[in-house]
């Protein structure tokens, strides 16, 4: 693809990412809760390492599922810390148990992905970024959703990680407007 946005680099899993899920409006709870649990992880690495362990992830994570993962406590947390092929951090794997049963409750409440998408009025926000500069690492709007999302009791979940996760999920089309995949994105949503 000529024009993709340069952040993905050449790598093949990178480009794919890039090419076919990266700023897709998703709207499945399930599916929204996934990704920001990745981001989480993420925090302090590059995307790209999170990327290649996915579906280790999944498959430790029972295809995270949070109605699984909220029932978790200490014995699977250690046994998580002893999978090679995640990454092994104490905190982001509490919290990912601790999020799960946040999750729970938003999505009994009204939906997870219905409280996502009311902050964007049910449609992703069409940004017009030339260039990856002038693309914000967080805004006032994802500082409030990560605020909120603490208030529930979600962690590992500061305004950039929210950011990037809006990002990925379409909630934001941050690709640039000269990468194909702008246009593309733009009549995904609903």
């Amino acid at each position: 693809m000529e024009n993709r946005c340069g952040w993905c680099g050449t790598e093949e899993i990178y480009t794919n990412y890039h090419d076919t899920e990266w700023g897709v409006p998703e709207y499945d709870s399930r599916a929204l809760w996934e990704k920001l649990i990745l981001d989480g992880f993420q925090a302090g690495l590059s995307w790209i390492t999170i990327l290649k362990k996915r579906e280790v992830f999944r498959e430790a994570f029972e295809g995270f599922d949070p109605n699984i993962i909220a029932s978790w406590g200490e014995a699977d947390v250690n046994r998580l810390l002893q999978n090679a092929g995640i990454v092994r951090h104490r905190g982001k794997i509490e919290a990912t148990i601790g999020n799960a049963r946040a999750w729970q409750k938003i999505e009994q409440r009204e939906g997870f992905d219905t409280y996502l998408w009311k902050y964007f009025d049910g449609k992703p926000l069409q940004n017009e970024f030339e260039t990856l500069s002038d693309v914000p690492g967080f805004t006032p709007l994802s500082t409030q959703i990560s605020k909120d999302l603490k208030k529930e009791g979600f962690r590992f979940c500061g305004p950039t990680i929210v950011y990037a996760f809006a990002q990925a999920c379409g909630l934001v089309n941050d690709h640039l407007v000269t990468c194909p995949r702008h246009r593309e994105v733009k009549e995904l949503a609903r």
